[in-house]
């Protein structure tokens, strides 16, 4: 079923549809399912793309930024994402994740055909902006604690001419569930000039 929020362009799950809580001011609540997530181990353990993203085609060059909390307590690898999907081989998440040392962090997982996952810092607060953008052919991922001052991630392609999907996971790999509540969501079809 397809979702509109005010602001963003038409929504629909990409894989199944998913638990979607919209709130008045316009923050909107994913839960995941136990053991869901999406990863291509590049050591060759089994692919999973058991989550769902709520996600719009990517068309143009656009900005799409959120506050993210993952609400507590928290499992191994839980998180709340924005995220990128073209196919299994081909898709791309920004994380708050939940790390193996009971830390939060900023995680960045790019897929083409095996996952490259690499941390990005520690975060000590309960939330973290995350950011993700197309400039021409590439993304960019960014992250930042007040929503105005960005950190660079990564910058990327995804190695595909499928159409791309751009929205909002969560994921449980090893919990029961999580919940991730995305807010002061901001969509602005417009390049992003700055990369550093």
């Amino acid at each position: 079923m397809t979702t509109h929020l005010a602001g963003l362009p038409a929504l629909d799950w990409t894989n199944g549809e998913g638990h979607l809580t919209v709130h008045d001011d316009g923050s909107i609540q994913l839960t995941a399912t136990a053991g869901v997530d999406w990863t291509n181990d590049a050591s060759g353990a089994d692919p999973q793309h058991g989550a769902t993203s709520l996600a719009f085609t990517v068309n143009d060059d656009f900005q799409l930024s959120a506050r993210v909390r993952v609400e507590h307590p928290r499992t191994t690898f839980d998180a709340g994402a924005l995220s990128l999907w073209a196919d299994e081989d081909h898709w791309a998440k920004l994380c708050f994740e939940w790390s193996p040392q009971d830390a939060a962090m900023v995680v960045s997982v790019v897929t083409n055909q095996y996952s490259d996952d690499a941390n990005a810092i520690d975060i000590d607060t309960a939330e973290v902006w995350l950011r993700v953008s197309k400039i021409g052919p590439a993304f960019a991922f960014h992250s930042s604690p007040d929503g105005r001052a960005w950190r660079f991630v990564r910058l990327f392609r995804l190695c595909t001419d499928k159409p791309v999907q751009a929205g909002f996971l969560a994921q449980a790999p090893l919990g029961d569930t999580a919940t991730a509540t995305f807010s002061d969501i901001r969509f602005m079809s417009e390049r992003l000039t700055q990369l550093r």
